[in-house]
């Protein structure tokens, strides 16, 4: 039963970081780009450490080092996305992406 919830976690993380990764290659623009590495692949990225977590403290080792890492990167991925967020509104970098109508102000 550990096996499969280990298996399970390693393939929902690995399909994450996967499209976490292709959004990053594929997307327009530098703000739809955002979202790949900071959301996808950090839920990825997560799932990860939590099957490594689990398989080690299957084994009797405690090990601290996958939360820690865990915890650093689900704090640092919003906060380093959002400083880039706010550098590239603030050196007005362009985005390719059209807006809808309803949120195009009219003059």
């Amino acid at each position: 039963m550990l096996d499969i919830i280990i298996s399970i976690f390693l393939i929902l993380g690995a399909g994450f970081a996967l499209v976490g990764s292709i959004g990053l290659v594929r997307l327009p623009d530098f703000y739809t780009r955002l979202h790949g590495p900071t959301k996808a692949t950090t839920l990825g990225l997560g799932a990860l450490l939590i099957a490594s977590m689990v398989y080690f403290s299957s084994r009797g080792e405690v090990s601290l080092h996958e939360l820690l890492v865990t915890l650093f990167l689900f704090m640092t991925a919003p906060v380093s996305a959002h400083l880039l967020a706010k550098a590239a509104l603030h050196l007005r970098v362009r985005s390719e992406v059209d807006l809808p109508e309803d949120d195009v102000k009219k003059p």
